[in-house]
């Protein structure tokens, strides 16, 4: 097949930038000679079969089932993704790096709670765990632009009671929604105390750079790259991308907005994540761009232990009925989310308190799946989404409502949140369709196969 020379230069650079990884972790693979092959373009953005191959792989992790070829479905699902991209890059969508750094930590620890341990997680993968947080960490990225577009597109679509009233009117009987069994789960948590000399010993190591940056011993970029528990800035010398004060976290911004010569260090910042020195590079209005180095104090094993045998002393007294859940949850919880309302998990998917099983934190969803209505659990770990670290944890299952058909009395919410994501996917089949006959195609000949596209645009004769 004949590309332009625009694309073909872009393909060449594709395969000198596989080339290169491959050549790194030494795992070329030899087939037939070639490295990797670029199977589809989808505007100035090339396929490839690794990266089809490694989305199967994943699938296959997840057990999901295809009702196509998924070398017809994988590459087609890239390609709109592509697209939402390429807009989210001509709108300036940006992601803020606390939520990519969240959305790491809650997969890292996803695959690890689910494969076993953290070198099963590796054998899996056939990769270290930096490496698996690199991949992650560009993907989780991509994702987060690809939500953020959607969302921008749809805008805020609305519905009313006579709309969804219609429509569960309209529908015959055998395509009544069934509803999944559903739960309310109310859960109090403990923070891990983390020792006083841990994290004295990492203010001690981030002074420590600091005086070196300081005397001119070595720079910021070099501790940076050596030294920064957020691998992915260290590979740059520690530096960020150019970020709005309302993309980072509060305690980091405030000081890094504050900051004014860029041959000088910040005071050590602690947020969310952990604590930092941060050095400004430029500034252009609104936005910043620094770098900065991140160590994460260490939590024993004996501080989760205690922290849960604290858990299960309040579990027992709840028990024991020396005072209610709700008031345990409202004193005790170090969760503010959850305490002012009786430790009540708020769905924010649907903004009720209601969940399916699968879209529960799979740690309290494995959990909460064998007990029985008004039952307090043992305490165990996880690591909530939002904010990467570790907790303790015990749940109470506040009620259950068995799998059924649809009501309008029972399931209004669910039934408008039906409407409300058909209205939202007719707009974004609408634009992709659209977006599509814009966009420049090239699939590969053995890659169209007799491939039934949800989308037949991609192929132009």
């Amino acid at each position: 097949m004949n590309f332009n020379p625009f694309i073909q230069s872009i393909m060449n650079v594709k395969y000198l930038l596989v080339f290169i990884f491959c050549s790194l972790v030494g795992q070329v693979v030899a087939q037939d000679n070639v490295i990797d092959e670029v199977v589809w373009v989808v505007g100035d953005e090339a396929i490839l079969k690794s990266e089809v191959e490694e989305a199967r792989m994943n699938a296959v992790y997840e057990g999901r089932h295809f009702d196509r070829d998924p070398y017809c479905v994988i590459p087609e699902e890239i390609a709109v993704q592509k697209l939402f991209l390429h807009q989210a890059e001509l709108d300036s969508i940006e992601v803020p790096e606390s939520e990519v750094i969240q959305r790491v930590d809650y997969m890292t620890n996803m695959y690890i709670n689910n494969i076993g341990s953290r070198e099963k997680m590796e054998e899996y993968f056939n990769k270290t765990s930096s490496q698996i947080r690199e991949t992650l960490r560009e993907n989780a990225r991509e994702g987060l632009k690809v939500q953020k577009m959607q969302q921008k597109l749809v805008g805020e679509i609305k519905v009313t009671p006579a709309e969804v009233r219609r429509y569960f009117k309209d529908l015959p009987s055998d395509s009544i929604p069934y509803i999944p069994t559903q739960v309310e789960v109310q859960i109090i948590t403990q923070q891990p105390v983390v020792p006083v000399e841990e994290i004295e010993d990492v203010k001690r190591r981030l002074r420590e750079y600091t005086e070196r940056i300081t005397t001119g011993e070595t720079s910021f970029s070099t501790l940076a790259r050596l030294y920064s528990e957020d691998r992915e800035s260290a590979l740059h010398g520690g530096e960020l991308p150019f970020y709005g004060k309302g993309q980072l976290n509060q305690a980091f911004a405030n000081v890094a907005f504050n900051l004014q010569d860029p041959n000088k260090v910040s005071k050590i910042v602690e947020s969310e994540f952990g604590y930092h020195i941060i050095q400004l590079i430029e500034k252009r209005g609104e936005r910043i761009k620094v770098r900065h180095i991140l160590i994460k104090p260490h939590i024993p094993d004996d501080a989760i232990l205690a922290a849960n045998a604290r858990l299960d002393s309040i579990a027992d007294d709840i028990r024991n009925q020396k005072f209610s859940f709700e008031a345990a949850a409202a004193m005790l919880s170090h969760d503010k989310d959850t305490r002012n309302n009786h430790g009540l998990l708020p769905n924010p998917a649907t903004n009720t308190s209601r969940f399916e099983m699968q879209e529960l934190p799979p740690e309290i969803a494995k959990v909460v799946d064998g007990m029985q209505v008004g039952e307090i659990s043992k305490a165990f770990t996880m690591i909530p989404q939002k904010t990467g670290k570790e907790e303790c944890v015990i749940v109470k299952l506040k009620s259950r409502i068995n799998g059924h058909k649809a009501t309008i009395a029972e399931d209004y919410q669910n039934l408008k949140e039906i409407v409300l994501a058909k209205r939202r996917d007719e707009m974004l089949d609408k634009w992709i369709r659209e977006k599509q006959r814009h966009t420049y195609v090239r699939i590969k000949e053995e890659w169209r196969g007799q491939c039934a596209f949800k989308y037949p645009g991609w192929i132009r004769e």
